[in-house]
């Protein structure tokens, strides 16, 4: 079993950086992967991205690539959501989770999930 709590989350201007961190509770927590998903239009969950087991490889939406960087600190048992260049469409609550299937885009594939972390971007 693992418990995730997101924080973080807050109000920022557009084109302002924010980083939303994801602790876990739990043992083994390098063998999940780990990912980060936000409510979008027509779906309950939008993948963010994701990364491996041992933060080796990352994989990102399209619509983020490039403004936002996910790591991890297993030492810590922490995902770090690093978001920069933030614009008002990022305007979410922003969830991670935590499954045995690393990377997948898909939210079905994680097994365990926080109570989400609000982030606002203003224009």
């Amino acid at each position: 079993q693992v418990q995730l709590v997101e924080s973080g989350g807050g109000l920022v201007q557009a084109g302002g950086p924010l980083r939303v961190t994801c602790a876990a509770s739990g043992r083994a927590f390098s063998s999940y992967g780990m990912g980060w998903f936000r409510p979008a239009p027509g779906k309950e969950r939008e993948f963010v991205g994701a990364i491996s087991g041992s933060g080796g490889t990352t994989v990102y939406a399209d619509s983020v690539k490039g403004r936002l960087t996910i790591s991890r600190d297993n030492a810590k048992n922490t995902v770090y959501l690093q978001m920069n260049s933030l614009k008002p469409d990022d305007t979410a609550v922003y969830y991670c989770a935590a499954g045995s299937i690393f990377l997948s885009p898909v939210d079905r594939a994680y097994d365990f999930w926080g109570q989400g972390t609000q982030v606002t971007v203003s224009s």
